[in-house]
Order: structure tokens, then C-alpha cells, then sequence
């Protein structure tokens, strides 16, 4: 699994399917009867009310369909990063399956009602991302699939299953070159071997908050929906993504003593109805000197060439961003990060040192 059996997803519905049998009953009169009364037809039993679908659902289904989509979206981004670059990762490569499962119980509240209807889960964990290059992805494991047993082990179900399920992945993927996993697939069970895939083990996730930032803990990656709306292609989010695996990589978090403070705003942002009064100015966080933020350009901008990412485009990527969300914009991604304008050299350097080795045929690694 990408980091735990933790962003994938075909979105269904299940209509009330309800049948109506009427049946007429004849009644015979008397032989000699006062008067013959017409037979009276039996009701048919009355077709069970829809549920009332209360503006406050529709805005939940609307929400899951939205987070599912931008965690989806994250997870294809990020899968080459994680993939190609379990080198660079160093102590934070692990083996993994490359895949993440959720259930109904993932969700809180109305929206684990929101995501039964809209995504078909219900208590068994379903398999809800497939990093692409993955073991999972070449066993042929698809997003919908049930989780039945690993390695003949039933895994649980209910709530609490993906942390349960993650204590009963952790222990096998590290001893085996493959897992033996059982899956229910269109109604039938099936068997599927997968091979562990050495990844570096940096979970990425969505944060549900429209500022324009992202934000680092030393193990996970959060990216706001504000900062996806704000970089808008795919190439400008493995730009994001692949600094704050670098930052993680290099311990950055933990040096600045940044840990516990990111990390309390990582899990709020990532839950669906995060407290947004926590945004407020910079949150407690310390900024990032200039020479952690010029190690950690250098690093991403060799994860992303690793990963098959376009690296000429990065410098003008982050100017961008300065000029539009600047120092003074507290909650921004510049309060916290330094300016552009203090890298640019650096990083022109480390896209001329890529280029050199690509035209090279010499290994990529810093």
C-alpha cells in the first residue's frame, strides 16, 4: 500500500428496487342471498417512501464526490515520485503494495451515509487508489475490489478497519517479495499475488481548506484544494509535491522542530470538516531558512526528472506563486517559504547539472 492501507473510485448509486403483486380475490354470492355483494380487491401493500434527500445530504455527496476526485487526482500525480525515487528516499524507502482502501466508516458522520450512496462502500474495505508503476498495479488490483484475507488472514471490517487492516499489511510486506491477497471482484472471490514495490513511504493527502499552501510533517505530504485549484496542471503539482517529499526526505520538519505543530495541522485539514480558524496567520509554524528551502529545490527537481516530470517550468512555478500569494498573505505558502527570488540562481544551476547528465547517459542522483 502507498504508506498504509490508508489518496483512488467509481462513483454508484443503489436504487430501491420495490415490487408491487396485486392480487384479486373472487368471492362467490349465496344461492339465495339478499343481495350479492361485489367482491372487494384486496390493496396492494403500499411502495416504501424514498428517503428524503435533505439539502445537507446533497451537500455531502457533493463534498465526498469532490475530496475523492482532488485525493484521486493526487495520487496519480505523486505515484511516479514515490515509485522512481525510493533511492533518494533513503530512510524513508519502504516495501509497499502501492494501494490504499477505504470503507463507509472513513468517513464521518452524514458523510459516511454520503459515501455509501455515492461511492458504494459500505462496512469491507474496497480498494480506493492504485499508485500507477506499483506491484498493486501490475497484479491487476482496481479500485472497487473488496478486501478479503492477506495471505489467507481475514482482514477486518467496520469501523477502525484501515487502521486494523495496516497492522496486519505492515508485518507481512516486509518479510515477502509478494503477498497472497484475496479480493471479491464482481461477486466472486479471486486471488491475486503482489509484488512488494521498494517506494519511498510518504503518504499524500488532500487537505480540504481553500488557502493556497501545503505543508510538510517529516512522513506526510497535504496539499490544499486551494493550492490545486491554484496550480492547475498536473506538472505544477508534482512541483509541489515533490519540494515537500524533499523537505520530509531531508528532515526538515524535525530540525526546525515543526513536527508536532504541522503534523496537528495536517490531521485537521485532512479530516472533512477541518476547524479553519487554525489557518489564521501562520499557524505557529516556523519559516524554512533559505538554505533548507535551496536543498530541497535541489532534491525535487531530481525526484521530478527521476519521475518523468518537465523540470524547465519549476523556477517560473514558484515566481508565480510569490507574485500572486505573497509574504503578506499569512495562511499563503510564502509566509512559511522563502522567496523565489533568493533561489533562482541555485535552481538554474541544478536544471543545467540534470540536463548535463541526461545528455550523459549518467545516473540522476544529487
Amino acid at each position: 500500500m502507498a504508506g498504509t492501507v490508508a489518496p483512488r473510485i467509481i462513483s454508484t448509486t443503489r436504487p430501491a428496487l420495490a415490487a408491487l403483486t396485486v392480487a384479486l380475490l373472487l368471492s362467490a354470492c349465496a344461492t339465495t342471498p339478499p343481495a350479492c355483494v361485489p367482491p372487494v380487491a384486496e390493496q396492494a401493500p403500499a411502495a416504501p417512501e424514498a428517503p428524503l434527500v435533505t439539502p445537507r445530504m446533497v451537500a455531502a455527496r457533493d463534498a465526498v464526490r469532490s475530496m475523492v476526485s482532488l485525493q484521486d487526482r493526487l495520487y496519480r500525480v505523486a505515484a511516479p515520485l514515490l515509485i522512481n525515487n525510493a533511492e533518494l528516499c533513503r530512510t524513508q524507502a519502504r516495501s509497499l503494495l502501492g494501494f490504499t482502501a477505504k470503507n463507509k466508516w472513513s468517513y464521518p458522520g452524514e458523510y459516511a451515509d454520503a459515501a455509501e450512496a455515492v461511492l458504494g462502500y459500505g462496512d469491507t474495505l474496497q480498494v480506493s487508489g492504485v499508485l500507477a508503476g506499483s506491484g498493486a498495479a501490475r497484479a491487476g488490483l482496481r479500485k472497487g475490489d473488496e478486501l478479503v484475507a492477506a495471505d489467507g488472514r481475514p482482514l477486518p471490517s467496520g469501523r477502525g478497519a484501515e487502521t486494523q487492516a495496516a497492522a496486519v499489511f505492515g508485518p507481512l510486506v516486509s518479510k515477502r517479495a509478494q503477498l497472497s491477497m484475496t479480493i471479491s471482484r464482481d461477486g466472486s472471490n479471486q486471488v491475486l499475488r503482489v509484488p512488494v514495490t521498494r517506494a519511498c513511504a510518504i503518504r499524500v493527502d488532500l487537505g480540504n481548506a481553500d488557502n493556497v499552501n501545503s505543508y510538510a510533517d517529516g512522513s506526510r505530504v497535504a496539499v490544499t484544494r486551494g493550492m490545486i485549484n491554484f496550480a492547475e496542471t498536473d506538472e505544477a503539482i508534482a512541483y509541489v509535491l515533490a519540494k515537500d517529499i524533499a523537505h520530509n526526505v531531508l528532515g526538515h520538519a524535525s530540525a526546525l522542530r515543526n513536527t508536532a505543530t504541522i503534523g496537528s495541522m495536517i490531521d485537521n485539514l485532512t479530516s472533512v470538516r477541518p476547524d479553519l480558524s487554525l489557518l489564521i496567520g501562520t499557524s505557529g509554524i516556523r519559516a524554512i531558512p533559505a538554505d533548507m528551502e535551496a536543498a530541497a529545490d535541489k532534491l525535487a527537481l531530481y525526484m521530478l526528472a527521476r519521475g518523468g516530470y518537465p523540470i524547465e517550468r519549476y523556477k517560473n512555478f514558484w515566481q508565480r506563486l510569490a507574485a500572486q500569494y505573497p509574504a503578506s498573505v499569512l495562511n499563503g505558502y510564502a509566509a512559511i517559504h522563502p522567496t523565489v527570488g533568493q533561489r533562482t540562481a541555485g535552481i538554474d544551476q541544478v536544471v543545467a547539472d540534470i540536463r548535463a547528465k541526461q545528455a550523459a547517459n549518467k545516473r540522476l542522483k544529487p
